[in-house]
């Protein structure tokens, strides 16, 4: 789908066209889960913003294409098509495990934060917790979510263990939560 015109009008009174060229109200399940996948693909535009190692840039650009699949997808509400690869799930898993590898243990819960790119990254895990549970309602809506699933829950892991990481890497103190 190519965009020539981005303001048609024909959203004006709350509904909007899918890849199929079905109309669907924009409240529609599928409408709200491209609109979540839409806004962490956004974040993580920003995490690049942030970022200054060439080979992390290119690997969270990756995962916007990831995304930018999954969103073509949803577009095609209950297609055979298959965009996202199932050796992406273990593109994520292999890196959660090589940033974890030399992270101590976490003995209690840590607070969002460090510098501009890992705080931004702990939003990308906050996101990206929003889109998984958007496409669990999808699912329970009937819609085949197909890899999604998988891949949007070890997305959340991959941001957290990614923010420790470089965290630890600028040699900043991960701040515990106090329960006091």
């Amino acid at each position: 789908m190519r965009i020539s015109k981005v303001s048609t009008r024909k959203g004006d009174k709350g509904r909007t066209s899918l890849g199929t060229g079905e109309r669907v109200a924009k409240d529609h399940p599928v409408v709200e889960f491209m609109g979540e996948v839409d806004e962490l693909n956004s974040q993580i535009g920003l995490s690049i913003a942030f970022c200054e190692n060439e080979s992390l840039i290119r690997e969270l650009s990756s995962i916007q294409q990831d995304l930018f699949n999954i969103g073509g997808e949803a577009s095609l509400l209950n297609s055979d098509l298959n965009l996202l690869k199932d050796d992406r799930l273990d593109f994520l898993e292999l890196n959660i495990k090589k940033y974890n590898e030399n992270l101590p243990p976490l003995k209690e819960f840590i607070l969002p934060g460090g510098n501009k790119f890992c705080a931004q990254l702990h939003i990308n895990r906050a996101v990206s917790r929003r889109v998984e549970r958007a496409c669990v309602a999808l699912s329970g809506e009937g819609v085949s979510v197909k890899n999604w699933l998988p891949y949007l829950n070890r997305l959340s892991d991959y941001f957290f263990v990614l923010a420790r990481n470089v965290s630890s890497k600028k040699g900043a103190k991960e701040i515990l939560w106090d329960r006091s």
